[in-house]
């Protein structure tokens, strides 16, 4: 399945907030549709197979992975030691977008994801242009020298955002590092995990 690029409103009024997919605002609380909110199935109690099938969209569309890359995540979850669900996630926080993100250099996953793609990123001292790069514990993430003019506005706007506790930032360089794997409370969506887990546990 191929990368969401459709109005992401569509998806929030859908699936709630999805910080990593933009930082808009849904005045609507209903899916939507030509008809508008459905009164007959309002408050109508949702199958299990569309609860974790919700759960693993807001995944999807909050880290801007294709259906491909997360069954990937999972498998690589399930054969490490610990909770599958939190290692899942400590894995989409490891990617070089979400991290770029995080650091505050760009509004969005989307928008890291396209710094990434034009070389504006390096990874000690080393350019990297594969946003699903995934990042190890001391990784340094650097912007380059000639672009950081652009990316301090970024810093500016959304200074208001909170830095998570296992990445590090020095933002008069624009300098960023991973000090530990991401703790649960740190996760920036919120969503249960246990159910994503569930709806692959037949298909991986």
């Amino acid at each position: 399945m191929a990368r969401y690029r459709g109005p992401r409103l569509r998806i929030l009024r859908r699936l709630g907030e999805l910080p990593g997919l933009t930082h808009k605002k849904c005045e609507r609380t209903y899916p939507a549709g030509q008809h508008g909110p459905k009164k007959k199935t309002q408050g109508a109690k949702e199958s299990q197979y569309a609860v974790r099938l919700k759960e693993k969209q807001k995944l999807r569309f909050n880290y801007g992975v294709t259906e491909r890359q997360l069954i990937k995540y999972v498998r690589a979850a399930k054969r490490r030691k610990g909770s599958t669900g939190e290692i899942l996630l400590q894995i989409l926080e490891t990617r070089l977008d979400n991290i770029v993100f995080r650091l505050g250099f760009a509004p969005t996953i989307p928008a890291a994801r396209q710094l990434i793609n034009h070389g504006h990123i390096f990874v000690n001292a080393k350019r990297v242009d594969i946003p699903s790069y995934l990042c190890k514990e001391q990784d340094a993430i650097s912007v380059k020298e000639s672009s950081r003019s652009f990316i301090k506005k970024s810093l500016d706007t959304f200074s208001s955002l909170s830095l998570p506790v296992h990445l590090d930032s020095n933002k008069d360089n624009l300098v960023g590092q991973v000090k530990t794997a991401a703790p649960r409370e740190t996760i920036g969506v919120n969503i249960n995990e246990l159910l994503v887990v569930e709806y692959y546990s037949r298909k991986v």
